[in-house]
Formats: C-alpha cells, sequence, structure tokens
C-alpha cells in the first residue's frame, strides 16, 4: 500500500512539473534545425522568421545549420531531439521527395515529426543561357523534343528542388535531357551563366537577379499562376504541360510528441512572424511571400506533406535516380 501511494506520488510529481514546463515554455533558447548549409534559401528563410519569432516567444531562436545527405542528417538529428518545443526542424521539399529518394531512412517521415505550419513557397523559373537558340517557352519545348539528350540540364544535386523539377519536366515531355548534378545551386548557376550547361530549374532567389540583367534566358514560372513579380513569364501549364507545378516551400515540424501546448505557442510565433512586415518584405525581394495563416497550421502541412510524398515518389521511381 505504501509502495503504491509512493509511486502514485511520483507520478504525480513528474506531470505536475511536466505541466509546469510547458507553462512556462519557453524557459531558454530554441533551435531551428536547417538541414542544409549557410546562405541558402532555406537558411535564409529560417533567419528571416527567426527574428520575430525570438520577439514573441521572449526566448532567443537560434539557426543551426546541419548539411549533408541531402538534407537528412539534420532531419534526423531534429527527428531523436526530445520532444520539448527546444529542438524545430525547418525542411522544405525535400523532406517528401526523400521518401522515394533514399531506399532506407534513418526515421519515418510519416511520424517523425509534428507539423507546426506552412512557411513559404518558393516559385521555380525555367532559364538558359543567355545565348540558347529558343527565345519562348514553345520554342524551348520543342527544341528539347528535338534535341533530347543533346540538351544538358544542370540541377543542384539528386534530391535537390531542381532535380525534381528536371524529372518532372522531362517526364511530362516524354523525352530524356542529359543531367549533369552539382553540389547546390551556386555552382550549376556558375556554369550556367558561363555557358557550359544549356538550362536549368532554379527558385527565384537564384535567379531573380540573373533574370533582371538579361545574364540569363527565362522562359517560363513553374507555379500555378504568373508571378506579379516577373509577370511576362508564362506558367507551364499555359504552354501545354497541364497541372505542372513544383515549387520549394518550407515547413516549421517539432518532433513527434511535442506537448501541444508548446506546439499551440509556436503556431502562434509562426503566425506572427510572417505577417512581420520586414518578413514579408524580405521575402519579396526574394520572389515570394508568406503563405496566409489558413495554410501556416498544422493541418494544413501534414496535408501539403502527405500529397508531395505522394506526387514525387512513383516519378522518382519511374526515373530509377536514388540518392543511396
Amino acid at each position: 500500500m505504501i509502495r503504491r501511494m509512493l509511486l502514485a506520488a511520483t507520478a504525480l510529481a513528474a506531470l505536475t512539473s511536466s505541466t509546469l514546463a510547458q507553462s512556462d515554455y519557453p524557459a531558454q533558447a530554441i533551435t531551428t534545425i536547417v538541414p542544409f548549409s549557410a546562405g541558402g534559401s532555406t537558411d535564409t528563410i529560417g533567419r528571416l522568421i527567426a527574428e520575430p519569432m525570438t520577439r514573441n516567444l521572449g526566448q532567443q531562436v537560434i539557426v543551426e545549420n546541419i548539411g549533408g545527405a541531402g538534407g537528412t542528417l539534420g532531419a534526423g538529428r531534429a527527428a531523436r531531439a526530445t520532444p520539448d518545443g527546444y529542438t524545430l526542424l525547418l525542411h522544405h521539399i525535400g523532406l517528401a521527395s526523400s521518401v522515394g529518394l533514399y531506399r532506407k531512412l534513418p526515421y519515418d517521415t510519416a511520424t517523425a515529426f509534428a507539423p507546426i505550419g506552412l512557411v513559404t513557397d518558393v516559385p521555380m523559373t525555367i532559364v538558359a543561357r543567355a545565348d540558347f537558340p529558343a527565345n519562348s517557352i514553345g520554342e524551348l519545348l520543342a527544341y528539347i523534343r528535338a534535341n533530347k539528350d543533346q540538351v544538358v540540364f544542370a540541377h543542384a544535386g539528386v534530391g535537390s528542388v531542381s532535380h525534381l523539377c528536371g524529372l518532372l519536366l522531362m517526364q511530362a515531355l516524354g523525352t530524356k535531357m542529359t543531367s549533369v548534378g552539382y553540389k547546390g545551386s551556386g555552382p550549376a548557376m556558375t556554369d550556367l551563366l558561363g555557358g557550359q550547361v544549356d538550362m536549368t530549374c532554379d527558385q527565384t532567389t537564384n535567379t531573380m537577379g540573373h533574370i533582371r540583367s538579361g545574364k540569363i534566358k527565362a522562359y517560363a514560372v513553374t507555379t500555378k499562376e504568373r508571378l506579379s513579380s516577373l509577370p511576362d513569364l508564362p506558367t507551364l501549364d499555359e504552354a501545354g504541360l497541364e497541372g505542372f507545378e513544383v515549387t520549394a516551400w518550407h515547413g516549421l515540424y517539432a518532433p513527434k510528441g511535442t506537448p501541444q501546448e508548446v506546439v499551440d505557442k509556436l503556431i502562434a510565433a509562426l503566425q506572427v512572424a510572417l505577417e512581420d512586415p520586414k518578413v514579408v518584405e524580405r521575402f519579396a525581394d526574394l520572389g515570394t511571400e508568406p503563405v496566409p495563416q489558413e495554410r501556416a497550421t498544422p493541418a494544413a502541412l501534414e496535408q501539403h506533406l502527405q500529397a508531395e510524398i505522394v506526387k514525387w515518389k512513383p516519378i522518382i521511381q519511374a526515373a530509377g535516380e536514388y540518392a543511396d
């Protein structure tokens, strides 16, 4: 009897301590893992939302870059973290595509994370070297169909958004190009600017400046609608590739098992951050914008993640291009 009372008292004390910890959250700095190197678009987005989230939560939100293995190294670290709200993960479309690209992952993408909310959809652009012969999206698609593997398509490495965009484009056209992978979008763009490769599909964060300066040719955007920042570029849907859509969407996650009260505070902080005027302004400079409030929610992110897994897995498997 005494032993049962002691056990009950211990359990009650632990529960009370846990409840108080959740009520006091956050009581220390919060680390957001970005599973890519510093300076990339995901890192930039993470640092932009960290400042207003810090003000809202009253504790520093720190970005930690843990790159490697196509983003799975950092995602794995986040999945193994204590689910107390002090370790978060900011990941892009790669969290969904890795399910197809890696035949063995150190975590179960469907169950390892507690979604907090979508952050932004960064549009992609179809671009080519400045002296490429095609002068419109129609001419470009016809050129690819006619020349097939003579067209050299650069991407930022297997599993990158540019790689996925290339796979979808080749599937939509029913033809293969010669794909050349690089260690990041920077080197791929350098060779495109130098004329060593023919074309790529890259985020507006990387192409906007070069398009406006005329250093590369721009043909189309990969969004459902035209972009206000590049109004003259048609969508690929307009060009006849019905339903073609690729965006470098980003979502914020916590480890599975994070208390709901903590998740709720993080949701509120994220939504405030996405309405911050400086964030809106800087996102616009990058050719994107924060998602509307109704998409900065766990339900919206969960639905989007699962839909993207279903979309990309068969495309990757059909191409037979794996990262492991």
